[in-house]
């Protein structure tokens, strides 16, 4: 489902990826583990479309995204990829809802569509009740879900998360992580997670090790 050979990015002389090889299948929860400076977030940035290769293919569901035209790839973004960050990202000004429908209304749905997706989203996350709650009247556990909620939306075919877990307690941090695994159990749904958590990362079908910009 998303492959990529030859993955190679430099930042002025500083080779950050040195060839990056690496297939993920569906419906895979994947870590990317290993230390810091590593090429993790580079890797991950290039696989979701947010930062371009120097060299090599990247493939998600058959398509190579690069290719793409400039509006082309923002479509297959909205609708073929979901993110999730360690600072949930979250719009202050609009309300849980609000911020969960953002890429659906994009894409094109109706306000009373994207709504209806929502709410089925917010009752399966236990967060019915908080629809009309703005972030700073959330906690940070569930922040952070209704970011998962807003990366679910538009039904991607693969999740891409940094650090989700970093920011919260060990608590909201298991709730998460078992979140993912019970997702992937009822969408199929693929996830690629870079983590520090070696819980999160033990739980995983795989862990990609990266060391000095190489899959080791």
């Amino acid at each position: 489902m998303l492959i990529t050979k030859g993955i190679t990015k430099s930042y002025d002389q500083l080779q950050i990826l040195k060839g990056i090889d690496l297939e993920i299948k569906s419906g895979e929860v994947v870590s990317i583990v290993g230390p810091s400076g590593a090429g993790k977030t580079t890797l991950l940035q290039i696989l979701g479309t947010l930062d371009n290769p120097d060299q090599g293919e990247v493939m998600i569901d058959g398509i190579n995204p690069f290719t793409l035209s400039k509006n082309k790839l923002s479509a297959f973004r909205n609708q073929s990829i979901g993110f999730i960050f360690q600072f949930h990202q979250l719009l202050p000004e609009f309300t849980a809802e609000e911020n969960i429908i953002l890429p659906a209304l994009i894409k094109g749905l109706s306000q009373n569509d994207a709504k209806k997706d929502a709410q089925k989203l917010l009752a399966m996350l236990g967060l019915e009740n908080r629809a009309s709650h703005k972030p700073n009247e959330l906690s940070g556990g569930e922040q952070q879900r209704i970011a998962v909620a807003r990366a679910l939306i538009n039904q991607p075919k693969v999740i891409f998360a940094d650090e989700p877990s970093g920011n919260l307690d060990s608590n909201n941090s298991e709730e998460l992580h078992q979140l993912f695994f019970d997702l992937r159990d009822e969408f199929n749904q693929t996830f690629v997670i870079v983590t520090h958590n070696k819980y999160l990362a033990k739980m995983t079908d795989r862990q990609l090790v990266m060391k000095d910009g190489l899959i080791v």
